[in-house]
């Protein structure tokens, strides 16, 4: 299955502002890359005359191509090369046992992806995270240590109490449902899966009610589930480098000020420790979890567009 097959994005995207919409001009190519047992899904915009590369990373609510829609076009637009990835057990990235995936598999597949990049060409590589893509591209930079800026929509540490209080869906999920993943994968019930909905604050995604049922269809992405395996992963995931040391590059934080999900205060305490690389804060007005509206979007892409340049200058 590819994107083309696959409608649930197509009615996404008669919500966003029509620059957005793709045509047969404008649109995506899509590839696929060999990663250990997957097929590795990658939604392009390839640029061989661009400066810079993007690899856009999602979140356990969204998939590639609902990166490629809001962000990596508009930054294929402004002379950038944009890849996003559909992560294992997301988007349509065809997976040998979705059992067994777990959260470091993200982590180690675009650390690969980076160097596997890099081999073709010394191009300047930046990683841009939406949710849980945040964070991934923190613990991705700090491993791979190659990459030269990460965005993120927001940096959850979910080893923080309050951060997995105010994301789960309820307090039960995060006091009892957390450690039970745990448990199970420690007791081998690590294979029994949980929608993500169930586990997660999903109906704050988008601000849309709308929207919010085509997202609740979509099984690549909002209404898809994660095992026990990969819940007990993500919530406990070691660094490899802390907040304190991380050195690697520079971070800027777009965070939309209309996001119930994740609000600013839950971003504040990891990056607040981060003192040896510039972080910087840019609010995107009128937006949700995942954006749809404007300014918000308009404001994304030029508080990109500026932070890359910035650093390549």
């Amino acid at each position: 299955m590819n994107y083309s097959e696959q409608k649930e994005w197509k009615e996404i995207q008669t919500y966003l502002p029509e620059k957005l919409h793709f045509t047969e001009e404008y649109h995506p190519v899509e590839e696929w890359w060999k990663w250990k047992e997957h097929n590795v899904h990658l939604d392009c915009f390839r640029n061989p005359n661009a400066k810079a590369k993007v690899i856009l990373l999602h979140g356990v609510g969204t998939n590639g191509r609902q990166m490629s829609m809001i962000l990596g076009g508009p930054l294929f637009k402004e002379g950038f090369e944009t890849i996003a990835i559909d992560m294992p057990t997301y988007g349509v990235t065809q997976v040998k046992n979705r059992s067994r995936v777990i959260y470091d598999d993200w982590v180690d597949l675009a650390c690969d992806y980076i160097d596997y990049e890099l081999q073709k060409d010394n191009r300047p590589i930046f990683l841009y995270g939406l949710s849980a893509g945040g964070m991934e591209t923190y613990h991705v930079a700090a491993k791979n240590k190659k990459v030269k800026g990460i965005i993120g929509m927001t940096f959850l540490d979910q080893r923080n109490q309050q951060v997995r209080d105010e994301t789960a869906r309820n307090i039960v999920m995060s006091r009892i449902g957390i450690p039970m993943a745990s448990v199970s994968a420690k007791i081998g019930l690590g294979g029994l899966s949980m929608k993500m909905s169930l586990a997660s604050k999903m109906s704050t995604l988008c601000n849309n009610e709308e929207v919010m049922q085509i997202f609740y269809r979509d099984q690549t992405s909002a209404a898809n589930s994660a095992s026990m395996r990969f819940l007990d992963s993500y919530g406990n995931y070691q660094p490899v480098m802390e907040p304190e040391n991380f050195d690697v590059c520079p971070i800027l934080l777009t965070q939309p000020d209309k996001d119930r999900w994740t609000p600013l205060h839950l971003s504040t305490p990891f990056l607040d420790k981060i003192k040896k690389v510039d972080v910087q804060i840019v609010p995107l007005e009128n937006g949700g979890h995942y954006p749809i509206e404007r300014p918000a979007l308009d404001q994304m892409v030029i508080a990109i567009v500026g932070f890359i340049n910035k650093i390549m200058s």
